[in-house]
């Protein structure tokens, strides 16, 4: 039976995984001692789940568990990188390299940083959403100590060429950090095959709970250093402290061990589902796909429906359909997406575009019961004078 409303919005957050959910709850009543009590059966018990996760978490990037730092998420983990990386590396240079489509959580320390001293460089995209690795390469100065590069696209799904960054990096001796949260989970990503240096992820966008995240912080060639950003009892080998979340770090473990098994799966399904939603939408005149469509995340399409309102087509959809405009926290702003205006949009066609984003639960009858609706909400609005952009 077709529940509503579909919910075509796992960029966003997606829902916990019930194998998730089963993992975590002893760790709230029978198992619920602190992790960092070394003193008695509680406090080993705590400690032995968050082991196991660790380890969890870093097999499903190709990491060592003692190269996972925990964080409350992405953000947090983005932050540490930026600012423990400058602080860290300040006396080898105050340059770092970033896109003009990051994830706010990175757009923004960038600024901060600059307020201390940084020296930024923004790369441009082009119209299809990836960097020009020629004006990579001419970005760097004898004072570059980072590059910053998403791995995959919030909003358009854009995977990055991840992997020739990492060589490029490699080849200057400069750090390469990623924020791979939309990445890790969907896609295989590799550390040590991509090169990367120090990485951001989270676990509710990969079915597990949400206030739980990971910074993955290289050992060796080269050991990578970071200057702690939270004082307070030297949790996480002194990188970031406070009481472990032992509940929200087994869930994320099992979301990991999850993901291992099934991500091809689910990344063979979703492409199927978008691709046929993709698909039945460009049948509607005036509509295009936005950012390249041979290099982007399984479960991801970026649409615009020229001629009609986003924000109406949103508020017609609602009862039925859950999808977004852009970025989750970015959604309350009336401004066009700046990742959409970076591809070369103009405002009128950015504010006429949703993205759907698929995930583990979207089956081939929600799909084609959201085509229908989609196909009756743009009738509607186009007809309507009223909403048209």
């Amino acid at each position: 039976m077709l529940r509503l409303p579909i919910y075509l919005d796992h960029n966003a957050t997606t829902p916990c995984d019930p194998r998730v959910v089963e993992a975590m709850l002893p760790y709230f009543t029978e198992h619920f001692g602190n992790a960092a009590s070394h003193n008695h059966v509680f406090g080993w018990e705590a400690a032995e789940a968050v082991k196991l996760a660790r380890e969890q978490v870093a097999t499903l990037i190709g990491a060592e568990p003692g190269e996972i730092i925990i964080t409350s998420g992405a953000t947090e983990a983005d932050n540490l990188a930026l600012k423990g990386v400058f602080e860290t590396y300040a006396t080898k240079g105050n340059h770092i390299i970033t896109c003009n489509i990051e994830h706010r959580a990175v757009l923004d320390p960038c600024k901060h940083l600059e307020k201390q001293g940084a020296d930024i460089t923004y790369l441009a995209v082009r119209n299809d959403g990836l960097i020009d690795l020629k004006e990579l390469e001419a970005a760097f100065k004898p004072t570059t100590i980072l590059v910053a590069i998403m791995y995959a696209n919030n909003e358009i799904g854009t995977l990055m060429p991840i992997q020739e960054i990492g060589s490029i990096t490699k080849k200057r001796g400069v750090l390469l950090f990623s924020d791979a949260t939309q990445a890790v989970g969907k896609i295989p990503v590799d550390v040590n095959k991509d090169g990367i240096d120090v990485m951001a992820f989270n676990a509710h966008k990969i079915y597990g709970p949400k206030g739980i995240g990971a910074l993955y912080v290289r050992r060796r060639n080269p050991r990578v250093k970071l200057t702690t950003q939270m004082d307070g009892g030297g949790h996480e080998k002194g990188m970031r402290s406070g009481t472990l979340n032992v509940p929200g770090i087994v869930g994320f473990g099992k979301a990991c061990e999850i993901c291992i098994s099934e991500m091809d799966s689910d990344a063979e399904k979703t492409r199927r589902l978008r691709d046929n939603l993709e698909k039945e939408l460009l049948r509607i005149p005036d509509v295009s796909v936005n950012g390249t469509r041979d290099h982007r995340l399984p479960h991801v399409t970026n649409m615009s429906f020229r001629g009609t309102e986003a924000e109406s087509l949103l508020m017609a959809l609602s009862k039925d359909v859950a999808v977004s405009s852009g970025s989750a926290c970015m959604s309350a702003s009336l401004e066009p997406s700046y990742v959409l205006k970076a591809l070369g949009l103009s405002d009128e066609i950015a504010r006429s575009s949703l993205r759907f984003s698929l995930g583990r639960n979207t089956t081939e009858q929600a799909i084609d019961h959201a085509i229908k609706i989609v196909n009756n909400s743009i009738h509607k609005l186009r007809s309507n004078p009223q909403f048209q952009s």
